[in-house]
């Protein structure tokens, strides 16, 4: 029985909206992008929402709009894909590496110890869907302590007044905490609508624009489109619809060029607008399945879905193997794989990469991101699984572990 890790979700309506895409003689950032901003602001709460070509580009484009330059640092978890620091990098800034807790979300802990005169933006990061604990970040930032360390040298830096909370929520589109959906938690909310994720527009991203005032969180959604169009003061669209001078424009700053184009944002489309009846749903169905299964093993520690604050956008089935080493995980691995069933682990800490560990990050410093890393198994976890495929992977992952044992 060969099952994929995570083949995206496309159904006759995904289809039919790309179809139609390519049949309007439009497939770059057009009406289509807008409905699915659209569409992401009516999931979130957040009225203003962009879409960008991925999730880094988005990360860089807000670093940059936040004034981010060489000797500022942000803070992010060890555990986490490299495009979270590498966004940091990117602008010239310093990734301050912290560990996380158990549950694979940064530890608030860490955060505050880090936060040094030098800290512009902290960047939580909610691992597998599963919500950080924003309550305890939000309110570090607006401690008199801490925002008296705050040196402001942006414009946007002056008018926030303190350090900018951007969540990484790669994962959790869909997730709640405290009742409150994932996009409306901090200042800045960061989507990946990559090819794996929960909706997907093959590649793209979706910035979600919550400041606080003095901000007109509609004018820096324009001022943020402008970045994604080379600071261009009108976009193809516009100037393609004729008469006058509607083919005029200005370059107004040094922008970027990462906008999302139409025929990538169908594909997003049509899913989003079935994603609460449908996709998310079948997803929470496999991780039950999973979770009835590895409950009654207790070699297995199942990944928190749901708590009392918070319930995940079931992105990943992130397992843990007790009591082994990360040599026995990947002896694990090789077993499964020969059962023809596709596992990953999400992620391979940052300090273990050789870029970083040229930049002098040590993995001895974060050892709850080993000790997480080095037992992790991710299990495939999307809407297509059937009950008898979700049943074959767990008697496979039982059976590499029997293997090892």
């Amino acid at each position: 029985m060969k099952i994929s890790f995570a083949p995206p979700f496309i159904d006759e309506d995904i289809i039919a909206e790309v179809v139609n895409t390519l049949k309007s003689g439009w497939i770059t950032t057009g009406p289509k992008v807008k409905a699915l901003e659209e569409e992401v602001a009516k999931l979130t709460g957040v009225p203003h929402v962009l879409c960008v070509n991925s999730w880094t580009s988005g990360a860089i484009l807000i670093l940059k709009w936040f004034g981010i330059k060489e000797g500022d640092e942000v803070i992010i978890p060890a555990y986490t894909y490299s495009a979270t620091a590498l966004a940091v990098l990117h602008c010239g800034g310093t990734p301050v590496m912290v560990d996380v807790k158990d549950d694979f979300t940064v530890d608030p802990e860490k955060i505050r110890q880090a936060i040094t005169e030098k800290t512009k933006v902290i960047m939580p990061v909610d691992i597998a869907g599963l919500p950080c604990d924003y309550d305890s970040i939000n309110q570090m930032v607006n401690l008199p302590e801490i925002k008296s360390l705050f040196h402001a040298h942006s414009e946007n830096q002056k008018k926030l007044g303190r350090i900018l909370i951007l969540s990484d929520a790669a994962h959790s589109v869909g997730a709640f905490y405290n009742n409150k959906p994932a996009g409306s938690l901090t200042d800045i909310t960061i989507f990946s609508f990559h090819a794996v994720k929960n909706i997907t527009t093959a590649e793209g991203g979706a910035i979600c624009i919550n400041l606080p005032k003095p901000f007109n969180n509609e004018e820096e959604y324009k001022t943020m489109r402008l970045w994604t169009l080379n600071g261009q003061t009108k976009d193809a669209f516009t100037k393609s619809q004729g008469g006058g001078s509607s083919w005029k424009y200005d370059i107004i700053f040094q922008g970027l060029k990462i906008n999302m184009p139409d025929i990538c944002a169908a594909l997003g489309l049509a899913q989003i607008r079935k994603y609460n009846t449908a996709i998310l749903p079948e997803r929470k169905r496999v991780a039950e399945q999973y979770h009835e299964f590895f409950s009654k093993r207790e070699w297995a520690q199942l990944p928190i879905t749901k708590d009392d604050t918070r319930t995940s956008s079931f992105h990943l089935y992130a397992l843990r193997i007790n009591n082994i080493t990360e040599e026995q995980r990947d002896t694990m691995m090789i077993s499964i794989a020969e059962d023809e069933v596709a596992v990953n682990v999400h992620f391979i800490p940052m300090p273990l990469l050789t870029l970083f560990k040229d930049l002098g990050y040590r993995i001895d410093d974060y050892p709850n991101a080993y000790h997480n890393y080095s037992r992790e198994i991710s299990l495939p976890i999307y809407p297509q699984l059937t009950a008898e495929q979700i049943d074959f992977i767990c008697k496979s992952v039982e059976k590499a572990y029997k293997k090892i044992i």
